[in-house]
């Protein structure tokens, strides 16, 4: 599980009859300031997450869980979104 922004969503006139009806989001991982990390990567949004926003992703078998059809073939899902976010660093808040 991570935090990620949202950086933009995914059209797809095809996709497995699973997915249907479920929107599709351009996620980017952050670190604990708000910087990116890694590579962009798709992710099924289960929350109705917008543009911009921070939001929790899970990956692997955990993220077809919140999905009408369980086992879907989805590997990652945004299942909260994040209103903020405190990193602490040796017992004091930063």
């Amino acid at each position: 599980m991570y935090t990620a922004k949202v950086i933009g969503h995914v059209v797809a006139t095809q996709k497995d009859a699973s997915l249907q009806g479920a929107k599709l989001l351009i996620v980017r991982q952050v670190d604990s300031a708000g910087n990116p990390v890694g590579k962009p990567h798709v992710a099924v949004d289960t929350i109705g997450a917008g543009a911009d926003e921070c939001v929790t992703i899970v990956r692997g078998r955990e993220a077809s869980m919140p999905l009408p059809i369980p086992m879907s073939p989805v590997d990652a899902a945004a299942v909260g979104i994040v209103d903020s976010m405190t990193r602490t660093v040796r017992g004091a808040e930063q």
